[in-house]
């Protein structure tokens, strides 16, 4: 039996919450370093009941857990928690789960037409869309954050909680009302990071019920299901039993609290028949990795995720608990590696991650990501595969595994230190895993107890063992993201053989170490002397100008134990710069980072700086620069260093780092063109703003134009005369000993030669900017592969009668003006919301007549008073400094003071000057032929050409070939092969050549879907363009529309797949696109299936292009031949500019 070694006192307790500042900082000073090793057992079993909180279970079975906590002040985190999800829902309840949580809000027992919503914002609590409640696959979870400084608050509060458990109201009419929230949450959940994220789902649990119930679910489903199955799955899953309530906050009793609990829930008896059961639903595990190449056309960029599922552990033992620390220290110590790799010369990647993460209630996975240059995929997969295999074969260093212990080391310490300043919901969410997935919750002390007994004994061996889990035979799924393709499966597939055979044939080298430096500051500076000081006792604070003309002012406070911040900043920006210069000069911020703006790389100062808590960074902005920094009392020294150093060294760039960086900005320019979000912001942003250079994207032309030696030098003469600069430094601050340190460091930088003198702000240069005069409606319509549509409007309103939108933004853009005493600055108000398509013009003069509402008759006193509250909730717990300015105007704020305000603020009447820019998409040849699939200028005929072998039912494969949007629609039909014989034979002709990018296709369930897919082209061309010339290079097949299956069997096929469950319709199967071609017809070969005794199929698609003649063109028009809406080429994937506007 393990013993660690004995503890000489007792563990120590937590200090009083109104200990003095001067007591805090001698604990700061002693407290985790004094704090005393504890003698435990590896056997020993941690705590099962929560330590430091009231916890309970009813008579009823409701679970309750209360905790008093004063962070935030006068706040109370609540929620409750059901242990449902939308893994239980049947198949005509996709999505019923996320529907109930709607409803909650909508009307219960008690209150009625959004009565909740509006007690939420009476009271000034936290409310919209995504803040309040979530679904996942396994639970649901309410959440509320309320104040309690009035009378009758948390009671109410605590019944609203009540209400969701059991009186959720679900009528015909609640449903109706809350369709069109619910399906704009879909709809933008849609999007291409959503399409990725469901198409790995799906692949990492395929096999299990989990991969089949998405907690959005289906469209289908939100649009027909009838109240009554969401009335039934509410009555059947919401139990008492189910459940916990959790309420941590500023109140002084914490018994009065559980007694508001039991009044409100204890009276709801138990059901008279026992609840279900909650299944267990197991995810399989497989042994041969998983592949995916996702192609998506508005992707951000080239991905790479490897994940290698396991069975979800939990920690029960003192033993449990050092192997997950042990586990904490495998990761920590691979991401440092991962960073270094992405900063050498030429690297694979340009990030790199690993994490372990909970995915559902029996799994959890190792998750290693990475973003990388497109064609780069196979290179990064490559490497990250490369690296784990490394450590597995030769393990971490010491110095890795001291510098990862280290890091631990300091977060833990930093935990303990601020256990008195310990977030509400922080808390509150501990307590939420303890009951959701039996998380112990040992209490901070004790925690930083263990880890610091424990940590120093972790051994390099036990770290390294972690490894093994990130074997490629370890249920590991692959997915590749790229905006277009360029890996295949096969390609991936031989990657992880070559990594496997290197690591078995002992072929993969150690790791190799750099030098680290010892110091940051290589000779200490000559430390500045204080010619002026002036104290403010108003704000308590203390102002000192340094001899180099530094100006500091400090303010010591005791908000955290553990934490002071600092930001320094001085006039003049980018505005200074005249229109040539400024392309490369606001890229001098990102050169520079990139390289290392302290004298050291990156990769360098990340082990420097192992173990301290202390940031440094910079900003350029229009009219400013500055430096911001955020470090622990104890490491204020390590911060005041980075600080010096960012002012007497120089960022002087080299070729090999320079052509790195720029090539990550070259990615994330080409990411933004295909991202239709961004061209609509663009757009927008020339409309408002005409054609200031300030707001113009910077294009992959203004990138080849940038002189990287100007930006750095631009970065190195705007953080180099301290003289300019005003640093405002507040936190845990001791001034015996922070102010010798702020005049070594800060005072000790060396003043410059001929100073320019410091611009004030009546000498800044405005931006050249103007708010169009007129009324201006604009549609940018951009290429999407689902149809989605955002609008914004240049005035404030607040869409509240209307369930067409789910998030409504409202946003004040002042940043164009330079500084001014005056006030009297200009900018725009702008409306955001995202709707449908067909709804965008509606809504549009919806808000219109909102605002000439408010402005001819003004908002209501309710109005005025709920803003009040809201206002005032936001600054008590965010701003600790009494503003007399700010009092004046809430105590002058009448419903007819705004009424005023909003006359003269926006133009009035409203409709005389606005702008209105909607994002539609581009219309899709694919909907401008939905009619039949009967295209004239080329492309797909679904006429009796379409034929299929071995087909049950006589023409049925017609049924297969609709739109994108209709394909999990099983109500027109589906193909499927004669029983006892899972083969089938599907041939497509075209009535032009195409080109074929990507297949998908829909099966049944129950082991009918098919599980192998072969293609047979005849007529497949290899062609090249030669002015006006279309050549076939190579007739891989003879044209042979009568294919049979004794020919699908003994022909070769031009590519073959293994095809997974595709059941929710998010996988695509990438073509080799060079070798689909010129096709002119395919034939699609199913030969087997999962097991069953049919083979179904309700969907194909293809997605591609086809050319506008008949084999004899140059140029290729771009539509779909898959029913995909929207997937068209932008003007950036032909080389030329972005096109924001049909």
């Amino acid at each position: 039996m393990d013993l660690l070694p004995p503890a000489t006192e007792p563990p120590a307790g937590g200090g009083a919450a109104g200990a003095p500042a001067s007591g805090r900082r001698l604990r700061r000073g002693v407290g985790f370093r004094s704090l005393k090793l504890v003698s435990v057992s590896m056997d020993e079993p941690l705590p099962a009941v929560p330590v430091g909180v009231a916890y309970g279970r009813l008579a009823n079975g409701l679970t309750y857990y209360v905790r008093s906590n004063p962070k935030p002040r006068m706040r109370a985190a609540l929620s409750l928690a059901v242990k449902v999800g939308s893994v239980v829902e049947e198949e005509d309840e996709r999505g019923v789960a996320h529907i109930v949580e709607h409803l909650a809000f909508s009307a219960t027992s008690r209150y009625t037409n959004h009565d909740i919503v509006k007690f939420l914002e009476s009271i000034g609590a936290e409310f919209g869309a995504c803040q309040n409640a979530l679904t996942s696959s396994d639970e649901t979870i309410y959440e509320l954050l309320v104040p309690v400084d009035k009378p009758g608050l948390l009671f109410q509060a605590i019944s609203v909680l009540a209400e969701f458990s059991s009186e959720v109201r679900v009528s015909a009419e609640d449903l109706e009302k809350e369709r069109g929230a619910v399906l704009e949450e879909y709809r933008g959940g849609r999007n291409a990071t959503g399409r990725m994220q469901d198409s790995h789902w799906a692949l990492l649990f395929e096999g299990s019920k989990y991969a089949e119930r998405l907690p959005i679910g289906t469209e289908k489903v939100i649009r027909t299901v009838p109240h009554e199955t969401v009335r039934q799955f509410y009555h059947k899953w919401y139990h008492l039993s189910n459940m916990a309530v959790f309420a941590v906050g500023d109140f002084p009793d914490t018994q009065a609290v559980v007694e508001m609990i039991k009044e409100h829930f204890g009276q709801k008896a138990p059901p008279s028949c026992p609840p279900p059961v909650i299944p267990d639903f197991p995810v399989p595990s497989h042994d041969e990795p998983r592949f995916s190449c996702f192609v998506e056309s508005e992707a951000a960029g080239s991905a790479v995720v490897v994940s290698c599922k396991m069975p979800a552990d939990t920690i029960k033992t003192v033993k449990d608990y050092r192997d997950s620390l042990a586990e904490s220290m495998f990761h920590c110590a691979l991401n440092q590696r991962l960073f270094k790799i992405s900063r050498r010369n030429d690297p694979p990647y340009f990030s790199c991650s690993s994490a372990a993460d909970a995915l559902v209630r029996p799994v959890k996975a190792y998750i290693m990501t990475s973003s990388c240059r497109e064609r780069g995929t196979v290179e990064a997969l490559e490497s990250m595969l490369l690296e784990v295999a490394r450590v597995r074969l030769h393990g971490f260093s010491e110095r890795e595994i001291s510098i990862a212990r280290a890091l631990m080391m300091s977060d833990i310490e930093s935990a303990y230190l601020e256990r008195d300043q310990m977030q509400s919901t922080t808390l509150r969410d501990e307590f939420l895993q303890h009951f959701l997935h039996e998380d112990p919750v040992v209490g901070i002390e004790y925690e930083a107890q263990l880890q610091k007994t424990l940590l120093p004994h972790i051994s390099s061996a036990e770290v390294v063992k972690f490894a093994a889990n990130f074997s490629t035979t370890s249920s590991c799924v692959i997915k590749v993201v790229e905006p277009r393709a360029h890996a295949s499966l096969e390609d991936l597939r031989a990657v992880v053989l070559k990594v496997n055979t290197l690591e078995q044939n002992n072929a993969i080298p150690p790791w190799d170490e750099e030098q680290i430096p010892e110091e940051i500051v290589s000779q200490s500076p000559e430390p500045g002397s204080i010619v002026d000081k002036v104290q403010h006792p108003g704000i308590g604070a203390t102002e000192m100008m340094l001899s180099n003309g530094m100006r500091i002012c400090y303010k010591c406070t005791d908000f955290l134990d553990d934490q002071i911040v600092f930001t320094g900043f001085a006039y003049g920006g980018l505005s200074e710069l005249s229109e040539d210069e400024y392309t490369s000069c606001s890229m001098g911020s990102t050169i520079a980072g990139e390289i290392g703006i302290f004298g050291y790389r990156p990769s360098v100062l990340m082990d420097m700086l192992a173990g301290k808590r202390a940031e440094v960074g910079t900003k350029v902005g229009a009219y400013m620069r500055s430096f911001s920094g955020d470090c622990s009392p104890s490491d204020l020294e390590t911060a005041l260093q980075l600080v010096y150093q960012l002012f007497t060294t120089k960022v002087e760039p080299r070729e090999e780092e320079v052509k790195i960086v720029m090539q990550m900005a070259e990615e994330a320019i080409y990411a933004q063109e295909r991202d239709p979000y961004t061209a609509f912001a663009n757009r927008a942003r020339e409309i408002n703003y005409g054609n200031s250079y300030f707001f113009k994207p910077i294009r992959i032309s203004d990138l080849k134009k940038v002189d990287p030696i100007r930006a750095c030098e631009y970065f190195n003469n705007c953080f180099k005369d301290p003289s300019a600069f005003t640093v405002v430094i507040v936190g845990n601050i001791d001034p015996s000993i922070s102010v010798p340190l702020i005049l070594q460091y800060l005072g000790g930088i060396p003043t410059v030669r001929n100073a320019v003198q410091p611009l004030t702000r009546d000498d800044l240069k405005g931006l050249p900017f103007k708010f169009p005069e007129t009324i201006i409606r604009e549609v940018v319509r951009s290429p999407m592969v689902e149809a989605q549509c955002f609008v914004q409007l240049g005035f404030p309103v607040v869409l509240k009668s209307t369930t067409m939108v789910y998030s409504v933004n409202v946003g004040v853009f002042l940043g164009g003006n330079k500084p001014s005493r005056s006030g009297d600055v200009r900018g725009d108000i702008s409306v955001n919301f995202s709707c449908d398509p067909d709804m965008s013009s509606k809504l549009v003069d919806f808000v219109l007549e909102e605002i000439s509402y408010l402005q001819n008759e003004g908002p209501s006193e309710e109005d005025v008073l709920t803003i009040l509250e809201i206002e005032q909730r936001a600054h008590e717990n965010g701003l600790q400094i009494q503003d007399e300015g700010r009092l004046k105007v809430r105590e002058a704020l009448t419903p007819q003071s705004m009424q005023l305000a909003l006359q003269r603020v926006v133009p009035f009447p409203c409709r005389k000057q606005f702008t209105v820019v909607i994002l539609m998409p581009k219309s899709s040849c694919w909907n401008s032929f939905k009619a039949l699939l009967t295209w004239s200028s080329g492309g797909f005929s679904r006429d009796a050409k379409v034929v299929a072998l071995n087909e049950s039912v006589a023409g049925s494969v017609k049924s297969v070939f609709k739109p994108w949007e209709q394909r999990l629609d099983t109500s027109g039909g589906f193909l499927e092969s004669n029983e006892g014989d899972p083969e089938l034979l599907v041939f497509i002709p075209f009535t032009s050549d195409v080109k074929i990018k990507s297949i998908s296709v829909v099966g049944g369930a129950d082991g009918t879907s098919p599980s192998r897919m072969r293609a047979l082209v005849s007529e497949l061309y290899l062609f090249c363009y030669l002015t006006h010339l279309f050549v076939p290079l190579n007739r891989m097949f003879i044209n042979r529309e009568g294919i049979d299956f004794n020919d699908a069997q003994n022909m070769q096929p031009v590519q073959e797949w293994e095809l997974a469950e595709n059941l929710q319709g998010v996988l695509e199967y990438q073509t080799r696109y060079s070798r689909f071609q010129g096709v002119a017809n395919l034939t699609l070969h199913f030969p087997e299936n999962f097991g069953g005794d049919t083979t179904k199929i309700y969907y194909i698609g293809l997605r591609g292009e086809a050319t506008q003649n008949k084999r004899d063109v140059v140029a290729t028009i771009v539509y779909e031949i898959m029913p995909n809406p929207s997937d068209h080429k932008t003007k950036s994937e032909t080389g030329g500019g972005f096109s924001h506007v049909e």
